[in-house]
């Protein structure tokens, strides 16, 4: 059998440059060039190769179990309300480090969150088995004259990239197969909520997800509706 001999090409930046002999003179922008290429694509009969879209890794809950028993046993009380409220409440690092203590509403048993992703305020809920805990925390940075949520002891809110240290930290102590972020923890909740039984539809509006395709029903659901939900499943969670 005949191989077909390979063809032989010229090298990118060779052919790069012979191009551009032809388009210096018309000065094109990107977005120009972008269509250029677009159409050279077509004309050649080259389809552009997507790798697929792997899942994320969303941590079970015998890890999630040990990992926060890790957590509890190294009786960091900081720690572990916030790595609490990271779990019950499903909210990105960057919105955790800017709750403020005036954020924070015991007796509904919810955060509201400003500014969130797409500079979008919203509420979340945390269940009221974690009320008192979370208020003897808020009555302790209180005491210190703290304004945020989770300070440092020079009173500076917390920075993404010191909270994402610390989960990491105790990752390692539990001797986890995977790393555990922040994300992470966000997916495991709702995967757990949706195990649960939960409808997109109810968790949507403390996820601070939105879709074009979801905003229309989304919008005629009220916070009260998806915190019902929340409270008849939260009790079982795994921490």
């Amino acid at each position: 059998m005949t191989v077909p001999a390979e063809t032989k090409r010229t090298p990118a930046r060779v052919k790069a440059c012979q191009l551009a002999k032809y388009l210096r003179a018309e000065r094109p922008d990107y977005i120009y060039l972008k269509e250029v290429f677009r159409h050279l694509r077509a004309e050649l009969g080259v389809e552009v190769q997507r790798e697929a879209k792997r899942l994320p890794y969303v941590p079970t809950e015998d890890e999630v179990r040990r990992y926060y028993q890790t957590v509890w046993k190294e009786r960091r009380g900081s720690d572990v309300v916030l790595i609490k409220t990271l779990l019950y409440t499903g909210v990105r690092v960057a919105e955790l480090v800017a709750i403020r203590l005036d954020d924070v509403d015991l007796d509904a048993c919810r955060i509201r969150i400003t500014h969130g992703k797409g500079n979008k305020d919203r509420m979340v809920p945390f269940p009221s088995s974690f009320k008192e805990t979370l208020g003897l925390h808020m009555d302790a940075m209180r005491h210190r004259g703290s304004v945020h949520l989770f300070e440092s002891s020079w009173k500076k809110p917390y920075s993404t990239r010191g909270v994402r240290a610390m989960l990491a930290r105790y990752a390692k102590l539990a001797d986890m197969a995977h790393p555990v972020s922040p994300h992470r923890l966000r997916h495991f909740l709702f995967t757990w909520l949706k195990t649960q039984g939960i409808d997109d539809a109810l968790i949507q509006p403390y996820s601070g997800h939105a879709s074009r395709q979801s905003l229309e029903v989304y919008s005629r659901i009220a916070l009260a509706d998806a915190q019902h939900s929340y409270d008849q499943v939260i009790d079982r969670f795994p921490v």
